[in-house]
């Protein structure tokens, strides 16, 4: 069982920057991609940036150029850097990571973090 524990959202004004955290523990052995989705009000979630272990990033067309995902392997943490937000931001951010272990692909979310963008 991996544990994601989110950290660093709040309110910003458009134009500002948030770093938002998330950090694995658990089993952790078998960690493949790590990443953040979010969800506005109304909306389905959807990736906003992805990273795997030994990879490229993915990015979102909406969010490329103004976020940069980072990870430590050796901290199990993953960072998203969110610059030049926009009112259309906002959403409730989750940290996203899939595992295979034991034979199995598993999914595991944060419990989310909300990030607001005042216009």
């Amino acid at each position: 069982q991996v544990h994601l524990v989110e950290s660093g959202g709040g309110l910003v004004q458009a134009g500002g920057s948030l770093r938002v955290s998330c950090e694995a523990s658990g089993s952790i052995f078998g960690i493949a991609v790590m990443g953040w989705y979010r969800q506005a009000p109304e909306k389905q979630r959807e990736l906003v940036a992805r990273i795997p272990t030994g990879g490229n990033e993915e990015y979102a067309d909406s969010v490329r150029g103004r976020f940069t995902i980072s990870r430590d392997n050796a901290k199990n943490t993953v960072v998203l850097q969110t610059n030049n937000l926009k009112p259309e931001d906002t959403a409730v951010y989750y940290c996203y990571a899939k595992q295979f272990a034991g034979g199995f692909w598993r999914d595991y979310w944060g419990q989310g973090t909300q990030v607001t963008v005042s216009s």
